[in-house]
């Protein structure tokens, strides 16, 4: 089906796929996950996971997409007819679905402590105060439901100008502004006196941490910061250009990707060991101890917002991706039924996050499996749907998919060798199934 929405440009394409990877899976969970599993070991094998299983997965998506020029449940079925392959693009809608869900919670209770933060209702606590401050915003239903329904709004707003008009739009202004306000937060924390040592936590790995554990953690954070498994990359390679190199475009987006986590790991640790504080807080860490970290500088009320910023941006940039694969499912590339079908999906997505929403508070004694809603959403998303999807995607392409066509679709804007190209292919057809197996076995 032909298309009426595209890329306009390389640069377009690439900071709109950096900004759906770059989202709270580098930002917000990176540094937790990070601080609650050694730091320097868990950033090491995210590296490497990242490089040798997800940016191969990441390429696999972007030949798919590109190849078919289609949504992600329609572009399965092109490439494969009268199969039942296209139940990957069915399970990545549905994931995203779940995962945007409870997503837009923490893009809620950004908007509630960027409200604070510019009113100066956040400065002047202690580290107490700020945790009990926490706990009393995800527990008040009426604050998380309008704060979740408000990010949910934005995200409708944008995605239903469709990709030129929308999402590249806004893109192009978020992604340099968060580059830029990182690099400032980062040279503010790396001047405080003792951040040497937060920094050594991140980058010198401390081997007794090296568990089943961490290694499944760490495979799980990096499918989830690229948001590989989804198939959201299936449905932003469909309005990429044949001109467009995939390759250059699937390393600018890891790379970035990395980049940015090395960043967030490197504004938050530094603070956090100058300041006293832990950096094994968990989920709250960018809404507790961060708060008190700036609290304690000069300035430390003007950084604060900027990084409340910041990670809304990048939370939203994250959001625009995963609300478009089901919005681009149902309009099949008709614009006119872009509007209708991106506010239904919204609301039916601000709907399912109630509970999610609720779990901290109303429904906090409600548990699946000794989790409440958030987390068990969260867990199953993470640690079985990306990593599903992303197997089957690596099959898909490495067995289903015929090789010349393959070959032929990355070398459309590319110079790719037959070298790499076939290396590539042996990583998706061995490495990648592999490695996620026994990371599920262990």
């Amino acid at each position: 089906m032909a298309k009426k929405d595209q890329w306009t440009s390389k640069i377009g394409f690439i900071l709109a796929a950096a900004g759906s990877a770059i989202g709270l899976g580098a930002i917000w969970k990176f540094p937790y996950m990070a601080g609650a599993n050694g730091g320097g070991v868990f950033f090491l094998l995210f590296i490497l996971f990242t490089v040798l299983i997800g940016t191969p997965i990441l390429l696999a998506e972007f030949v798919i997409g590109r190849r078919a020029g289609a949504d992600a449940v329609t572009s399965y079925k092109i490439l494969a007819p009268h199969s039942r392959w296209h139940w990957i693009g069915y399970l990545g809608t549905v994931v995203s679905f779940i995962i945007l869900s409870f997503y837009s919670v923490v893009g809620g209770w950004i908007l509630s402590y960027l409200a604070r933060s510019v009113t100066g209702s956040l400065t002047g606590k202690t580290q107490e105060q700020y945790g009990a401050l926490f706990e009393s915003i995800i527990a008040n239903p009426k604050e998380v439901l309008i704060a979740q329904f408000a990010f949910i709004v934005i995200t409708i707003l944008v995605v239903q100008g469709g990709i030129q008009k929308g999402i590249e739009r806004a893109s192009r202004y978020m992604m340099p502004a968060l580059f830029i306000l990182f690099i400032i937060l980062v040279i503010r924390s790396l001047t405080l006196e003792g951040a040497m040592e937060g920094v050594r936590f991140l980058l010198l790995p401390d081997w007794s941490y090296l568990n089943g554990e961490t290694v499944l953690l760490a495979l799980g954070q990096a499918f989830f910061a690229l948001t590989v498994g989804l198939s959201v990359m299936v449905t932003y390679a469909s309005y990429l250009s044949k001109e467009d190199s995939m390759p250059r475009s699937a390393i600018s987006v890891s790379s970035l990707n990395i980049f940015i986590s090395l960043l967030a790991g490197l504004v938050i640790f530094p603070a956090v060991y100058a300041l006293g504080f832990k950096p094994d807080e968990g989920p709250g860490i960018a809404f507790v101890v961060l708060p008190a970290v700036f609290n304690e500088i000069a300035f430390g009320g003007i950084f604060l917002t900027v990084f409340l910023i910041l990670l809304l941006f990048a939370t939203l940039t994250s959001a625009f991706s995963i609300l478009e694969i089901g919005v681009a499912a149902l309009s099949k590339g008709n614009q006119k039924k872009r509007m209708p079908f991106t506010w239904l999906i919204g609301i039916l997505v601000f709907i399912s996050g109630i509970p999610s929403a609720l779990s901290f508070g109303v429904f906090n004694e409600f548990l699946i499996g000794g989790k409440n809603f958030f987390d068990f959403a969260d867990y199953i998303t993470s640690n079985f749907g990306l990593p599903v999807g992303a197997l089957l995607i690596s099959i898909f392409v490495s067995y289903r998919m015929k090789r010349e066509d393959v070959w032929t679709e990355l070398q459309s804007g590319s110079s790719i060798s037959r070298g790499l190209f076939n290396s590539w292919i042996f990583l998706l057809r061995y490495i990648v199934p592999v490695a996620i197996i026994l990371v599920f076995i262990s």
